[in-house]
C-alpha cells in the first residue's frame, strides 16, 4: 500500500510523488497534495445569483423550465419548499406542486 494520498479522479492507491506533485499512473491525473483539501472544502452549491443554498431552503424557479413528459412547463416565480442537495449534474432534489418529484440545476433558482 502506499504511503501517498490516493487518486482524487479515481481513487488509484499507487500515486507516486514528482517534484511537488503526486502522479496517478492510472489515470495520469497530477496534482498537489496540499490543494486537495481546500477543494472539498470549495463544494458549495450556489444559487443564480450567488448565494450559498442548504438543504430545507425555500427557493424560487427564475426561468419557465420545460419538463419532459408534462404538458406544460415550471413557471418562473414558482416557490419551491424544503429542497435537499446532491452531487451531479441536476444538484437540488425537490417536490413541486402540480408536478411531483423533480430535480432541478441551482443556475435557474434563487434563495426565496
Amino acid at each position: 500500500m502506499s504511503e501517498f494520498s490516493p487518486c482524487p479522479k479515481c481513487n488509484c492507491e499507487y500515486t507516486y510523488p514528482s517534484d511537488s506533485l503526486l502522479v496517478c499512473p492510472e489515470c495520469f491525473y497530477e496534482w498537489n497534495p496540499d490543494e486537495v483539501e481546500t477543494e472539498d472544502a470549495g463544494s458549495k452549491i450556489l444559487d443564480s445569483n450567488g448565494n450559498e443554498l442548504k438543504d430545507g431552503d425555500t427557493v424560487v424557479v427564475i426561468k419557465d423550465l420545460p419538463v419532459k413528459g408534462a404538458p406544460k412547463a415550471i413557471k418562473a416565480g414558482t416557490k419551491v419548499k424544503n429542497i435537499r442537495l446532491t452531487d451531479g449534474d441536476h444538484n437540488i432534489d425537490c417536490k413541486i406542486d402540480g408536478f411531483g418529484a423533480m430535480a432541478l440545476k441551482s443556475e435557474f433558482v434563487r434563495k426565496a
